[in-house]
């Protein structure tokens, strides 16, 4: 199952008192003075690319990896890395965002994004700043619990039989990993990366900045986070944008099946626009489209297709390879290329490269930590009932509702994800979002969006008694990606605190 998706279409108490007088970093070499306290600003090190963003600053803040114990001088604490762009004009406050994921760095998007939001209205009159949470990108302590080796590894694994013994040995395989997470990271780290504890961050970060209320742009897995500082901080809410929304406390068995079938959803647009060039390897009906499909993938877990890469394309990575591309309609080509290769027996790299990036490993291959973090977060969250007769369930309702994704026929078997063998369980229990009040929040869901579908957007906002822009079409989140019609009025309500209009279709 696809993880929820990460913006990579975008190029997008008195306790916290005590804590932000604890925040102030020892000034690095070539530092700037700033008035926010507990921060001091510097350029950015080799690993930010600032060439297009030239005015950026970055900085660290500390918090405590256990916020139980963030009283205690000596409790063992988390770096966090920050990045900010000075607003171009008369400022009025601060943006922090974050771009989804869990896992993927806000910096490295805010690299790609910040140019381009810099130029608008927003960038005129906020200060942008991004932040990786604790364990993702820049913030130390890493969350690696695999090498590259063994994910390279991992990938080659089909984990398509569903038969007692293929069950067996895909949890034997689970298990293993949760271990090696146990063993490298630490439990008392992978007990700190719930949502919860990372809006305590945000909350860190927004009182280093000296700004009294959060101004927030969160994107997929950002809107969780945005609904959990909202529940714990709602008088500490100015402005929140929320576009691809995730509900923060679904049950989990729910998400897979809700998931599967958005990417469904944009599998069958995908094979009807493929469906209307007569060279489609899919062919020309529509209806037919997953037969083939399957005509052209299911051999990869035999034998995995050439690639000029000599890692060749197992169906794993096929699998990945699709889902990373229906995330945009701007990736169909490339998806189309990746498929008539497999058709024809030429080399695959087109799927790959698509693998490689929702993968996150780069040309020398090596890996971001983005998947570890992704896995130690949602264990860290949310509920995973350990019956597997409640998984076998599960595995048939996405085989109803995704057939495009699922191998071979119903067992009745099914394997028992990762988070159910993970070494620490989650404090929170499922409830519904909560509003911080009154025209803080507007909401943004995209009809066609796979990884976050329309219809949780549309439940969310109706929780929050939030404003819904809705965009008609086909990819995951499009706030400030430059369509007026959504931009513009978010700028109001950033700037002037003007609602949307209601109703607003995109």
């Amino acid at each position: 199952m696809s993880r929820w998706g990460s913006l990579q279409k975008f190029v997008v108490s008195g306790a916290v008192c005590a804590v932000a007088l604890a925040l102030t970093t020892a000034p690095p070499a070539g530092a700037d003075p700033d008035p926010a306290p507990g921060l001091t600003w510097a350029a950015c090190g080799d690993g930010v690319d600032t060439s297009e963003v030239p005015t950026a600053r970055c900085a660290t803040v500390s918090v405590p990896v256990d916020w139980s114990d963030g009283a205690n001088p000596q409790a063992a604490q988390a770096q966090l890395a920050v990045m900010r762009i000075p607003a171009t004009g008369q400022k009025l406050g601060t943006i922090i965002s974050n771009p989804g994921g869990p896992g993927v760095s806000a910096i490295d998007i805010m690299t790609r994004f910040g140019p381009k939001l810099a130029k608008t209205e927003i960038g005129r009159r906020f200060d942008l700043v991004a932040f990786d949470p604790r364990g993702v990108g820049l913030s130390t302590p890493e969350m690696r619990c695999e090498t590259d080796a063994e994910v390279d590894e991992d990938r080659t694994d089909p984990q398509v039989d569903y038969s007692p013994a293929g069950v067996a040995h895909i949890e034997d395989v689970e298990r293993e990993r949760a271990q090696r997470c146990a063993d490298r990271v630490g439990e008392p780290f992978l007990a700190g990366l719930s949502t919860e504890n990372t809006a305590r961050d945000m909350d860190a970060v927004r009182a280093a900045l000296g700004e009294e209320q959060l101004n927030f742009f969160g994107y997929s897995y950002g809107t969780r986070l945005g609904t959990a500082y909202a529940e714990q901080f709602p008088d500490r809410v100015r402005a929140m944008m929320l576009d691809g929304v995730v509900d923060q406390f679904t049950d989990p068995l729910v998400g897979y099946v809700d998931q599967a079938a958005g990417f469904q959803q944009a599998f069958d647009a995908y094979a009807v626009d493929c469906a209307s060039q007569p060279s489609c390897p899919l062919g020309t009906d529509p209806a037919r489209a997953v037969d083939r499909f399957h005509q052209l993938v299911d051999p990869l877990v035999d034998k995995p297709a050439r690639t000029a890469d000599p890692r060749g394309l197992s169906h794993p990575d096929a699998i990945t390879g699709v889902e990373e591309a229906l995330y945009s309609s701007e990736d169909w080509p490339q998806l189309t290329d990746g498929l008539t290769a497999l058709a024809r027996g030429s080399d695959a790299d087109d799927l790959l490269e698509l693998a490689d990036a929702y993968l996150e490993r780069d040309e020398d291959g090596h890996y971001a930590d983005g998947e570890d973090v992704f896995n130690g977060v949602h264990c860290a969250d949310d509920v995973y009932p350990s019956d597997p007769a409640v998984w076998a369930e599960n595995d048939r309702r996405v085989r109803e509702v995704a057939p495009y994704s699922s191998f071979g026929e119903f067992t009745g078997y099914a394997p028992r994800p990762l988070c159910v063998f993970w070494p620490v369980r989650p404090a929170s229990e499922p409830h519904p979002v909560t509003s911080p009040g009154p025209g803080k929040i507007v909401v943004v869901s995209t009809t066609g969006d796979p990884a976050t579908p329309y219809q949780t957007g549309v439940d969310v906002a109706g929780q929050l008694g939030a404003p819904l822009i809705t965009f008609v079409g086909n990819q995951h989140t499009v706030a400030f990606s430059g369509n007026r019609c959504i931009d513009a009025p978010l700028e109001a309500f950033f700037v002037d605190r003007v609602q949307p209009p209601a109703d607003l279709h995109c």
